[in-house]
């Protein structure tokens, strides 16, 4: 007798989606899923754009996108809102891509335990996310301690637009390259540190790197930038 997968079905009813399968009885609607209600319904994460547009051969030299298979030739993932992040006017900017919080500043030196450019040791950074507060670090939306927290690795990589590097980042509208008070300020290309460890050795944490966007893991003795963020939970 053979054994039958879970099948599932998607059926597309004009702007909504629905999904169920076999031993799935909740019906996902996109337009709700989207607007974070979710309770008791199983729907697929769906990824974002990389922002990446430009194709490169072997030895790097920029291409003709069309027909190689490449990120910015089929350039997959949900689409970017424009604009992709929007400052709040409060010392806050908000992701309209993941709904994520992020403060203003990105190497704010003024977070409990941090060095003079902002950075601190993995265990510091995670609790100075977590001490941040309004009146701190130019934060005027009334938040308070425990409200911010470090980022996990998936959040900060969130941030990052391949197309870009040094750093690689997009301004607000998603459109161009970030320059310094473009929604952000102090935007390092360097070393953030994420609330993520390594599961193979665990006294490392990943850290992601805002010059190229590359992901790695350092020693959570050493010193990397502090970004907090709140909300996506």
């Amino acid at each position: 007798m053979r054994n039958w997968a879970v099948v599932i079905v998607i059926v597309i009813v004009g702007c909504s989606s629905m999904v169920w399968g076999q031993g799935i009885q909740d019906i996902v609607f996109y337009d709700a899923f989207e607007s974070g209600d979710t309770s008791g319904w199983w729907a697929p994460a769906r990824v974002g754009k990389t922002g990446q547009k430009t194709c490169y051969d072997q030895a790097g030299t920029v291409i003709d996108c069309v027909g190689t298979g490449q990120d910015g030739d089929i350039q997959p993932g949900v689409e970017w809102p424009e604009p992709r992040f929007v400052d709040n006017a409060d010392g806050t900017v908000t992701d309209m891509l993941t709904g994520l919080v992020w403060l203003k500043d990105a190497s704010c030196a003024n977070l409990a335990g941090t060095d003079t450019q902002g950075r601190a040791e993995w265990a510091t950074a995670l609790s100075a996310a977590q001490a941040l507060a309004s009146g701190t670090c130019s934060l005027t939306d009334s938040s308070v301690a425990g409200d911010w927290r470090l980022p996990s690795v998936n959040e900060l990589q969130s941030l990052v637009d391949y197309e870009y590097h040094d750093p690689a980042l997009s301004n607000a509208a998603g459109t161009a390259q970030w320059t310094e008070g473009d929604v952000f300020a102090g935007v390092q290309s360097n070393d953030y540190w994420p609330s993520s460890s390594t599961a193979g050795y665990p006294s490392y944490a990943w850290i992601v790197n805002l010059f190229d966007g590359y992901v790695d893991s350092y020693d959570k003795a050493f010193t990397s930038y502090v970004w907090p963020v709140r909300g996506g939970q």
